[in-house]
């Protein structure tokens, strides 16, 4: 009993805390007889923190990033700026004429709240414009993730780092298309 005591006052005087007194027999016959438990400060874990990510830009102060999204790829070149996006040398409205494909484009800047302050440079090819546009999103979310660190928690939380992996179902053998079948004829 002794050397728990000397182990407890040694672990007090290690914390910088006094060393709490030891209990007496009576106190300890008091607390056998009473029902109720002494109360005890709730044990809180620390939250483990990751750390952030290192930033990754280029000798021209740009990040980088690959989208992918059905065959279409494209390569993003991130800076800062005035919220001018270029694809394939073109502006964004003349390149995506649909609104709402210039509104997937900019999803990751809104989540982000960082809407005016990049311009973007991006090469897309392949596939249809509706795969190219997902393209550039997926391609904007890495880059910005990769030029500010701190903003992978929400683009994470909203989706924009997922590749969407859906493709179009290949052709089978024995089939029309890819599950239908030829048309049957009774005669």
């Amino acid at each position: 009993m002794s050397d728990n005591r000397q182990s407890l006052s040694d672990l007090a005087s290690l914390t910088g805390a006094a060393p709490a007194p030891a209990p007496t027999v009576a106190a300890a016959s008091a607390d056998v007889s009473t029902d109720e438990a002494p109360a005890a400060a709730p044990v809180v874990p620390a939250q483990p923190t990751t750390p952030l990510r290192a930033q990754e830009i280029d000798a021209q102060g740009r990040a980088y990033a690959t989208g992918r999204r059905k065959d279409a790829v494209a390569r993003v070149w991130l800076k800062p700026g005035t919220g001018k996006i270029t694809v394939n040398g073109r502006d964004q409205e003349v390149y995506f004429a649909r609104p709402t494909l210039r509104l997937v484009i900019n999803q990751a800047f809104g989540v982000s709240e960082r809407e005016g302050q990049y311009d973007v440079i991006c090469t897309v090819k392949g596939g249809g414009l509706s795969g190219q546009a997902g393209a550039v999103k997926h391609g904007i979310s890495q880059a910005l993730t990769k030029y500010e660190p701190i903003l992978r928690a929400p683009i994470k939380a909203a989706g924009f780092l997922t590749r969407d992996s859906r493709a179009v179902e290949r052709k089978k053998y024995g089939k029309a298309k890819a599950r239908r079948s030829f048309q049957f004829s009774k005669r």
